[in-house]
């Protein structure tokens, strides 16, 4: 069996832990180690060990089924949610839901958590079983409601937490893909000009015998360009360069940091990201100090809510400063990716001994932020994207109706 190395923080004591645990994969050894209650900072396979494939039940049923998307999980929640608050037992209500999903991943596992239950696990640890599919926030939640026996209250807050973090994912996606569209469209406009019809301008310039301006040479090159190798060649060096940007961002934490780094700089876009962001932190941070969660354990799942390594950094900054005893406010205040309004209202939290309420209050105006840039992208790109596009194609009409014009100017002053 694998033996895994991991460093956590135990959560009983406080204190950093490290050892090694025998698990058949990863995902049990994470298991094991939350059952120890230990937050775990790092877990890696030890040295000299070659990686096991995973060999449950559950990991080798799923291979052909894909992914699960948020959507269904969410949709999955709220069913369960539902049936809990109609009164039905959990086990039940579990059975009612499982009969309505229609992904077969998601099947799979639900009959899995209906089995443990049956078993006699409880409800949280059987979700904690399947973290690729229900993670820290999700287990977290359910816990909290069996813990309290308001299983119901805790489904209801878990839903609202998906549908809102399904909203944000939503929104940027829809403010990245119209401005991805027009520029799409606008290079599809200019090449379809520059291969079909400024070949028919140069036919008829030819056959003129008439000196062409600068501006009209340098189009006729680029026409020349494209129509040759150079289009293929041009297409080929922009599909490598994805490539490799999709390798190095996997395989490079320096070229991911630095690319993370641009991202938040970018106008508008940065904007949208960094809104979004904290908006999701302050969420997370409201429902699971009501789930009675260890401080350090949310600053753990906060971490795990986004893949930008300029966040996860700040965080564990502050996860590290809150562990040595200074207070939130002021380990986030050191941390410049999180907006000054963000540290102020943590620190009236923690003057009115309020902290869940007041998370909740940023989450909000974070998420009305979030709305209002989303809005103003939306209105703005719209008339940039018609004037850029514009811009080129008349750039490109100009430069080859010039020598014509030229021509003509030339033909009226002789006259």
């Amino acid at each position: 069996m694998p033996l895994f190395d991991y460093k956590g923080i135990s959560g009983d004591e406080n204190k950093y832990a490290e050892g090694s645990i025998d698990a058949i994969n990863e995902d049990e050894a994470a298991f094991k180690l939350r059952e120890k209650k230990i937050i775990i900072t790092s877990l890696i396979l030890s040295k000299g060990q070659k990686k096991e494939k995973k060999d449950s039940k559950s990991s080798s049923s799923f291979g052909g089924f894909g992914k699960i998307k948020s959507k269904e999980i969410a949709l999955f929640t709220k069913k369960l949610s539902t049936m809990v608050r109609a009164g039905l037992q959990v086990l039940d209500a579990l059975k009612m839901t499982a009969e309505q999903v229609t992904n077969k991943k998601l099947k799979l596992i639900t009959n899995e958590i209906l089995n443990d239950l049956q078993g006699g696990i409880d409800l949280s640890g059987c979700f904690n079983k399947h973290p690729k599919t229900f993670d820290n926030i999700y287990v977290n939640m359910i816990r909290a409601g069996e813990a309290s026996g308001k299983l119901d209250i805790f489904l209801d807050k878990l839903v609202m937490i998906l549908e809102k973090r399904e909203k944000i994912r939503s929104q940027i996606k829809s403010a990245m893909m119209y401005p991805i569209i027009l520029l799409t469209v606008a290079i599809s406009v200019t090449t379809a000009m520059l291969i079909f019809v400024v070949p028919q301008f140069v036919g008829i310039y030819e056959g003129m015998g008439a000196k062409l301006p600068k501006p009209t040479l340098i189009i006729i090159s680029i026409s020349d360009f494209i129509k040759g190798y150079g289009g293929l060649i041009t297409l080929i060096s922009i599909a490598v360069i994805f490539i490799l940007h999709g390798f190095f961002m996997k395989t490079r934490k320096g070229y991911k940091r630095s690319m993370d780094k641009i991202i938040l700089k970018l106008p508008l876009f940065g904007n949208i990201l960094i809104q979004s962001t904290v908006a999701r932190v302050a969420l997370i941070k409201a429902n699971l100090f009501s789930a009675g969660v260890n401080v350090l354990e949310i600053i753990d799942i906060a971490m795990s809510s986004t893949s930008n390594t300029v966040f996860i950094l700040s965080l564990d900054n502050v996860k590290k400063r809150v562990f040595s005893g200074e207070d939130m406010s002021a380990a986030y205040k050191k941390e410049i990716v999180f907006p000054s309004t963000f540290h102020q209202l943590i620190a009236v939290g923690e003057k009115t001994g309020n902290q869940e309420e007041m998370f909740i209050a940023i989450s909000k105006y974070y998420e009305e932020e979030f709305d209002a840039v989303v809005k103003n992208i939306s209105t703005m790109i719209e008339p940039i994207a018609i004037v850029f596009i514009g811009g080129i194609i008349g750039a490109l009409l100009v430069a080859m109706y010039a020598p014509m014009l030229n021509m003509g100017a030339a033909m009226s002053g002789s006259m």
